[in-house]
């Protein structure tokens, strides 16, 4: 199953950006990023069997073991793309929120658009490492 990130904004050369490809790069499934400009830009086509994630202040709060339980279970249904999108500064609206498969958030604290793409390609390497019995993720 594809793990697609696609977040408004540049992120340019920074520590940031190198967090998400040292992420990506230990991440056992395929992966793309495509970042789209802040406003506009067209946003990649939908395919038959995918799912859409939105990071969202509004989503849940789910702890790291649940999360990979349900990449792992749309990965054995067959989904073939999981497509994370990250907002701009203004997030998604509720039409946009209506569309997605799941809301996603890392907490009640605000995150800016850049470290929330750090953040998320972190838990997909955490999500592919406990699904494949990977002793990087520790729990208690």
């Amino acid at each position: 199953m594809l793990l697609h990130i696609v977040a408004r904004g540049r992120i340019g050369r920074s520590p940031e950006a190198e967090l998400v490809e040292r992420y990506l790069k230990r991440v056992g499934w395929p992966t793309r990023v495509t970042e789209l400009p802040d406003i506009g830009g067209k946003m990649p086509a939908v395919e038959p069997a995918t799912r859409i994630v939105m990071l969202d202040e509004t989503g849940e709060n789910l702890p790291s073991r649940t999360l990979a339980e349900r990449l792992g279970r749309w990965r054995d249904d067959g989904i073939r793309e999981t497509r994370f999108l990250i907002g701009a500064a203004d997030g998604f609206d509720d039409a946009q929120r209506g569309d997605a498969h799941m809301l996603l958030s890392f907490g009640k604290a605000t995150w800016p658009h850049m470290m929330a793409r750090a953040m998320l390609a972190e838990q997909l390497w955490r999500a592919s490492s406990i699904l494949a019995n990977h002793p990087y993720h520790r729990e208690g």
